[in-house]
């Protein structure tokens, strides 16, 4: 359980800097939505692979390379889906963005992530 809750604050403060990222991005610079939640999902996979292997699967023993190859592959099925997501929502419905963006990772945090990095990329 305590894993849980320290993965979920990994992408808690992840998903801060993804978030903050692609708003600043919409709001300041114009930049269509989908590009800034590409940049921001990118920003904060960097952030959250980092916590995630000195702290929360404390993965600092093992072989640095193979995780981030294990993570780029699970990170890059992340990326799709949020992109994806936040087309299908933001093109399919009126919610805001902000609001499409959080359920999506919400969803794919929980569904996707914490198993694949728990079993696969930090194992």
């Amino acid at each position: 359980m305590l894993t849980f809750l320290k993965a979920q604050t990994s992408s808690l403060i992840a998903s801060a800097a993804d978030f903050l990222i692609t708003v600043l991005l919409v709001e300041l610079t114009g930049t269509r939505i989908i590009l800034a939640s590409v940049e921001g999902t990118l920003s904060g996979g960097i952030i959250n692979f980092i916590i995630n292997r000195y702290w929360v699967f404390s993965g600092g023993e093992k072989k640095k390379r193979v995780q981030i190859f294990r993570y780029t592959m699970v990170w890059t099925g992340n990326l799709a889906l949020n992109a994806s997501g936040m087309y299908l929502v933001t093109h399919y419905t009126d919610l805001n963005y902000i609001v499409s963006k959080i359920f999506i990772s919400v969803l794919v945090g929980v569904l996707y992530n914490y198993f694949l990095q728990k079993r696969f990329v930090f194992k």
